[in-house]
């Protein structure tokens, strides 16, 4: 059954409520109102759905895979630079280059 065919049995079926007393306009309204919400939400999602899967389907990236990514690459930035800091002295150098430095030039001399 379509949406509207489905729409039209309802509408049909609150206004024999209706005529036969079965039913208040209120709550009639009321229960429309319900139905109206839970196609619109039911609507919503079978888009969101589609759209995600020709999305993936033609290889875009989504903001929060780009946002994840974006992230990692911060993470490691971080990392890096706080071991390339904390290798230096305060010159600037890397300790273990003037290690490296001091027991050649010793072994040199000997």
């Amino acid at each position: 059954m379509t949406m509207s065919q489905d729409l039209f049995s309802s509408l049909k079926n609150y206004a024999n409520k209706l005529s036969n007393g079965e039913k208040t306009p209120a709550e009639i309204a009321a229960a429309l109102n319900v139905w109206l919400k839970d196609s619109g939400d039911s609507i919503k999602e079978k888009i969101e759905f589609e759209v995600s899967q020709s999305v993936a389907k033609l290889g875009f990236a989504k903001q929060s895979d780009l946002d994840k990514l974006q992230n990692e690459i911060n993470a490691l930035k971080a990392a890096l630079n706080e071991k390339t800091n904390g290798s230096k002295t305060k010159s600037g150098k890397k300790k273990t280059v003037k290690k490296t430095v001091k027991k050649a030039t010793k072994k040199a001399t000997r």
